[in-house]
């Protein structure tokens, strides 16, 4: 497995507040984790979107994981053209940064937003264009997630397609494994 598509909440879906919220170091930690699990079994590029949330955040990890494994790389595939433009500066801006982090950049569209399609096309050609997925998604929590989570499902039933998904419970634990490595690493472990 050479191409892996990670993609899961967005930030508002979680009700994650600013950067510096904890609940996003936990999911950044979540995704480090699992990634390196794919880096064991041979993974070259995390293919994901741009959307606020898991996407970009995948990105971030990617960009720090490339001291350790410099021969990993991100593709940051849009649906659209001008993807972004209409969102609040501040989010522009770090679209506009993660882009530059990336390995590769484009849009499997090359027209801006017009409809649904646009989205159905977008995810045809993630499970085109790559190996496995990696979502981090809970069904007992569903959101616009799903719709790659359903889709992704009836791939399945006509040919492998791995799928790993981190739901609630798997964040849970890495919260306490997250908390753990940073009491130790600052000297309060018991």
């Amino acid at each position: 497995m050479s191409r892996l598509w990670v993609t899961g909440y967005r930030s508002y879906e979680i009700g994650t507040f600013g950067d510096k919220d904890p609940k996003i170091e936990v999911i950044k930690y979540a995704i480090k984790c699992a990634l390196k699990d794919e880096i064991e079994r041979g993974l070259e590029w995390v293919i994901t979107g741009g959307q606020l949330g898991v996407e970009q955040w995948t990105v971030a990890v990617v960009d720090e994981l490339k001291s350790e494994f410099p021969n990993l790389k991100v593709a940051m595939m849009l649906p659209f053209k001008d993807f972004g433009n209409q969102w609040a500066d501040n989010n522009q801006e770090k679209l506009k940064l993660l882009r530059a982090k990336s390995d590769f950049v484009d849009s499997v569209s090359n027209i801006p937003y017009e409809g649904p399609r646009q989205l159905q096309n977008y995810q045809k050609f993630m499970l085109e264009h790559t190996d496995a997925a990696l979502l981090i998604y809970d069904t007992e929590f569903e959101a616009k997630t799903t719709f790659d989570y359903n889709i992704i499902k009836n791939k399945q039933e006509q040919a492998p397609y791995p799928l790993t998904l981190v739901d609630m419970l798997n964040l849970q634990d890495y919260a306490t494994e997250y908390e753990e490595l940073n009491s130790e690493k600052h000297g309060f472990s018991e």
